[in-house]
This record gives structure tokens, sequence and C-alpha cells, in this order.
């Protein structure tokens, strides 16, 4: 259980209320994996505006659940934002992908999702 996110943030922002733990484990298997969609088909298309959206919407998310690629998501987010076309963010995408879709898998096993 949690090998890919940590619960320590979402159990002191829930103050140990299991329902609550719950209710955030939901929305965070409900909207981070559509906007990681949004974040594969933005950044090969070069869409800057909505990588932007997409990788500003999943931060607070992805902090909070410790996924441990918020520095490679603000590389993404901020590729978009500032325009960075000479810059290759593959990577830190890849990075941020994978651990979204770990901790999806992780989180829906967990909780029964």
């Amino acid at each position: 259980m949690a090998e890919h996110y940590k619960l320590n943030r979402v159990r002191e922002m829930a103050d140990n209320d299991e329902d609550f733990v719950m209710a955030l484990a939901a929305a965070f298997i409900e909207e981070v994996p559509e906007d990681a969609e949004r974040l594969r088909k933005a950044v090969p298309e070069s869409d800057y505006y909505e990588t932007y959206q997409a990788a500003h919407k999943m931060k607070p998310t992805i902090e909070l659940f410790e996924l441990g690629v918020y520095d490679e998501l603000i590389e993404v987010q901020d590729w978009g934002k500032f325009e960075q076309a000479d810059k290759n963010i593959d990577a830190q995408l890849q990075m941020v992908l994978t651990a979204v879709e770990n901790a999806t898998n992780e989180i829906k096993a967990d909780f029964g999702l």
C-alpha cells in the first residue's frame, strides 16, 4: 500500500477523517488521470496554453499525494506558460505521466475504486 503516493498530507488535511480521505482519493482518480491525458496530447502538439492549464490544475493534488514529481510538473507547466519552444520537456512529461499512472492504479486498488 502507498508505494507510489503518500497519505501523510492527505490525512493531515482530512484531520484523519477516513471518509474525507476516501473522497480525496476518489477526486484524485476522477481528475488527475484526465489532466495527465490532456498533457499527453498537448505537449507533442506544442499546445502551450493547454499544457499550462492542465499542469497548473494538477499541481495541488500531485503535491498533496506526494507523487515525487512536483518539480518535473512545474517544468512542464512553465514550458507551457512561457512557450519555451526551444526546451525539450519529454523526459519530465514522461516522469509525471508514469507517476500519475502508478499512483492511480495503486489508489484504485488500495481504496477499492
